[in-house]
């Protein structure tokens, strides 16, 4: 699949203070890409850098395959972004902010602003001022602004941040929409984890400036889904009994005589009747699951302590 953003040991530093750190990300065609951290991670920072809005201090960059500072100028019209708060005039209506945005920006044709208010489901508000719509209908707005020069990739910072279930609901339901029905790729910025995982289809795990790691949805799915973990006095030997007696094969033998397994049709009965009919003693069994939100902790614990 034809990547979108490849970056290469990409890096920010202010003074001596490092924002980013060799930075190596892929974002493909079709993608949804989650860019998960904490505040202060780095993500706007790198959203910035995409842009053209920031330089830079090391490293490269290339969007839909351009690289250079006259190519890459000439790409990015095929980009739409939303970094931070847009900034709307309050006391001007949903049209006349859109109006001037599309005259500002040279993008021909009166008939884009409804075009783009429709397809955020927010044609009904054209008339209403800047200033009395609610938080999800701002972002609304801003996501059309974004979609006005009819964009194949979208930059989206912190989209869903403050807004109520419904707002973030009706956010996801339109990245949804743009990425299946126009095949717009978009690189998604959040901090907000169990929502990424309703609309992602990647992920790239951000901390302290850093990638730690990056991955599809259906590998991180692999990683945090339920298991038993089991602790016995002989690991080695109840693991070949597992799979002799009762068919389990998906199962990790860890440090401590501890074994976690994943088979769907796993019983925690048979599993201590194996143990005491083998003579293996059994000191707990217990059901667990890893969240997105664990698994990131678990990552950035491993960055911090490093």
């Amino acid at each position: 699949m034809k990547e979108i953003i490849c970056t290469n040991k990409l890096s920010k530093a202010y003074g001596m203070d490092s924002v980013l750190s060799d930075i190596n990300m892929t974002v493909r065609q079709g993608d949804i890409y989650g860019l998960v951290g904490n505040n202060g991670a780095g993500k706007t920072t790198l959203l910035r850098i995409l842009t053209g809005q920031s330089q830079a201090s090391s490293g490269e960059y290339n969007l839909f395959s351009k690289s250079s500072n006259s190519e890459l100028s000439r790409v990015r019209r095929r980009i739409g972004a939303i970094i931070e708060a847009p900034c709307f005039y309050p006391k001007l209506t949903v049209g006349q902010n859109m109006e001037y945005y599309r005259i500002q920006r040279g993008i021909p044709g009166k008939d884009k602003i409804d075009k783009v208010l429709n397809e955020v489901n927010m044609i009904y508000a054209k008339k209403k001022k800047y200033v009395n719509l609610s938080m999800g209908m701002k972002q609304r707005v801003g996501l059309a602004l974004a979609m006005m020069a009819e964009p194949e990739l979208l930059l989206l910072d912190e989209p869903i941040n403050g807004l109520d279930p419904s707002g973030i609901i009706e956010i996801r339901q339109l990245l949804l929409k743009l990425n299946k029905e126009k095949n717009i790729t978009i690189l998604i910025s959040s901090h907000i984890l169990t929502e990424l995982s309703n609309v992602a289809t990647s992920y790239g795990f951000l901390s302290k400036g850093r990638l730690v790691e990056q991955l599809s949805a259906k590998e991180l799915k692999n990683r945090c889904r339920s298991y038993l973990e089991v602790k016995v006095t002989n690991a080695n030997k109840l693991s070949a009994l597992l799979e002799q007696k009762l068919g389990y094969k998906d199962f990790k033998v860890l440090k401590g005589d501890i074994i976690h397994i994943f088979d769907d049709n796993v019983v925690p009965e048979k599993i201590s009747e194996l143990a005491i009919a083998n003579q293996i003693g059994l000191v707990g069994l217990k059901e667990k699951s890893i969240d997105l939100e664990s698994y990131y902790m678990t990552l950035i614990g491993g960055i911090e302590n490093a």
